[in-house]
């Protein structure tokens, strides 16, 4: 193989090991990042909010105080049992009293025509508000939460970096040898 060839699968190995360097950083940021600030992060995966958050976005919530939550904001909450058994993000179209006193909350997706049909109360003194909606980066998330998908994320690089070194070494070892060979007299 000549020096020429070398040096360009080198260059094009440099930039790709850079390409999957920043995708891992960008990946490490979007777990880690908002955790550090005290958000949490939910994938979007109907389409009830399509237009604002669209299915497969990841949307970061800060987490504040029941009393601060106003009509408009956008919250991610659990529904009663009379609603979906999984998380949900809705915005909040009306808010009341119980006869006891408590607020009482309605919600509705964005594209949905009508109000969720259930009301609800929040048992913990604070909630999950959305602060900010990342296109495409919930299918990341959603990705990540299988079983297989993580697999790969650890078992590829470390896969690579095994046969990397093997060739590394394999490669020293071969020098060795050519070394020795030409020391040794005949």
């Amino acid at each position: 193989m000549t020096s020429t060839r070398r040096g360009s699968l080198r260059s094009a190995g440099r930039i790709a090991s850079g390409a999957v360097l920043a995708v891992a950083t960008l990946a490490a940021l979007l777990v880690l990042a908002p955790a550090l600030v005290g958000w949490e992060r939910y994938a979007i995966v109907s389409g009830s909010m399509t237009g604002t958050y669209d299915q497969g976005s990841l949307v970061l919530d800060e987490v504040v105080p029941v009393g601060d939550l106003k009509v408009g904001d956008v919250i991610t909450y659990l529904p009663p049992p009379a609603g979906p058994d999984h998380l949900v993000t809705h915005r909040i179209a009306w808010i009341g009293r119980d006869q006891g006193g408590a607020r009482v909350f309605r919600t509705r997706g964005d594209a949905n025509p009508i109000a969720d049909p259930w009301t609800f109360r929040l048992a913990h003194a604070t909630q999950a508000r959305v602060r900010l909606g990342i296109p495409y980066a919930g299918h990341a998330l959603s990705a990540l939460g299988r079983r297989d998908v993580r697999l790969v994320v650890i078992a590829l690089p470390a896969l690579l970096i095994a046969l990397f070194s093997l060739r590394r070494l394999w490669r020293a070892l071969g020098a060795e040898a050519r070394r020795r060979a030409l020391d040794t007299p005949a």
